[in-house]
Formats: C-alpha cells, structure tokens, sequence
C-alpha cells in the first residue's frame, strides 16, 4: 500500500524575471540555506479547470547530489517540498 505524500511548506529564494518566482535558486533546508546547483525538470499542472489551481513544479538538485521536487502554488504565494 503505497504511504501518503505529506507536503512541507519552506521558504524559497527565487529569480524573479519576466514574472515573480520565475525559478527556485535556494531554499531554506533543516534551518540552513541551500543553494540550488541545477534545474533538473520543470512542469505545471491545473489551470484549465477552474476548480484545480496552476501548481508549478521544480525537480532540483543540490551540490551534494539531493534531489528535491519543490512546488509553487501560485493562488497561496506558498513554497512547499514533497517528504
């Protein structure tokens, strides 16, 4: 039986370009800023049906090797990880 996704919220540093929050650059991991050395994969889902809200996902990786998927839920202006 496969275990439930929790989400955790966090807080991300971001590039903010031709949008706010563009793209994660680090994060704020077990009380420490992480640095993010790459974006590995990108997607979103939601937005055609009105009642699911456009969720922007990030699979990224650190210097020491860690993956980590962020997701940003624009309609909360909310960071969260998967864990």
């Amino acid at each position: 039986m496969p275990s439930e996704i929790k989400h955790q919220k966090i807080q991300v540093e971001c590039h903010s370009g031709y949008k706010a929050n563009e793209y994660p650059v680090a994060f704020v991991l077990e009380g420490r800023q992480t640095k993010i050395s790459e974006i590995v994969d990108r997607w979103y889902e939601g937005g055609l049906d009105p009642d699911k809200p456009v969720m922007d996902y990030f699979k990224v990786r650190l210097d020491d090797g860690r993956i980590f998927i962020l997701e940003y839920a624009g309609h909360l202006d909310q960071w969260f990880t998967r864990c």
